[in-house]
């Protein structure tokens, strides 16, 4: 397991450095063929943009989904499942809030293990035994632990500054004046197609780093608990009764254990999951290795 936690690290990494890549590539089209004053005042608005975003996403994802906060009265049982597992990670116990939705679900978020927070469906608190509470619990702390929850708003704020660079690059080039079009007309073409292209290059790759932290979360909640066959049957009970939640929301999906979207023709191309049996063979694989 400890092998298959390193390379999903390694897979995030490369994938997020080439997200960086990616926004330095637009800058430089931005500033070669529109000077380097609107390009900083574009990055500097991108920016700013993706700061708020990063300090208010983690209340703005719980206030959405309508979870409520509970203490330790409310459901000794989810709350001494998550203390205890906090211990065993090391981290502070999170806050733990809870969705009433029937819909077996569950999300981590917040900034960092200081700043975090679990919350649970209701449904998944009806469906689930201790073992396999323990294991989608494990998994979300190990988004935690991993800092998978600051991964997710930086490609978050990375999304956000290639629409504003990508915004950008389709206004300047669309109402420039003909007399710059006609004396380059290449960079004229580049940049209509940039500027189309790019978003959607921004969300694959979002979604590549999401799916490669699913897994990470999965490999490291198995070895919390050391009993995979707990998160296993999670997944498997996930699977047969799905996981849509009655209120759907497209910004924090990615956020869910499973998805919380109804599935669509292309959901597999731009789903921010993996496959549940993908991920319960993978677990099984991990089982084998140890």
């Amino acid at each position: 397991m400890y092998s298959a936690i390193a390379e999903n690290k390694r897979k995030s990494a490369f994938i997020l450095a080439g997200f960086v890549v990616f926004v330095g590539a637009l800058s430089w089209l931005l500033g070669r063929g529109y000077g380097q004053g609107p390009m900083y005042f574009v990055l500097v608005f991108g920016l700013c943009y993706a700061a708020i975003s990063y300090f208010t996403g983690s209340r703005l994802s719980l206030a959405v989904n309508g979870a409520h906060e509970i203490e330790k009265r409310d459901n000794p049982r989810l709350y001494r499942i998550v203390e205890n597992l906090a211990i065993t990670d090391g981290l502070p116990t999170p806050r733990v809030f809870i969705i009433d939705d029937p819909a077996p679900n569950a999300f981590a978020t917040g900034r960092d293990p200081n700043h975090s927070a679990v919350c649970v469906t209701s449904g998944l608190l009806e469906i689930m035994d201790d073992n396999e509470l323990a294991g989608v619990l494990a998994h979300e702390l190990g988004h935690i632990k991993n800092y998978d929850i600051r991964v997710s708003m930086l490609a978050f704020a990375l999304s956000a500054v290639v629409a504003v660079l990508a915004d950008a690059i389709l206004r300047l080039t669309w109402f420039s004046d003909r007399e710059e079009r006609e004396s380059n007309q290449l960079l004229f073409v580049v940049g209509i197609v940039a500027a189309i292209v790019a978003p959607i290059v921004a969300t694959l790759i979002q979604l590549a780093i999401s799916r490669k932290r699913e897994y990470l979360a999965d490999a490291t909640g198995a070895l919390t608990t050391r009993y995979p066959e707990g998160l296993e049957s999670a997944l498997a009970k996930i699977e047969q009764t799905g996981s849509t939640l009655r209120r759907q929301n497209t910004a924090t999906a990615h956020f869910f254990f499973a998805n919380p979207l109804k599935s669509h023709s292309i959901s597999n191309l731009f789903s921010t999951h993996p496959p549940i049996e993908d991920r319960i063979a993978k677990l099984k694989e991990m089982e084998d290795r140890a």
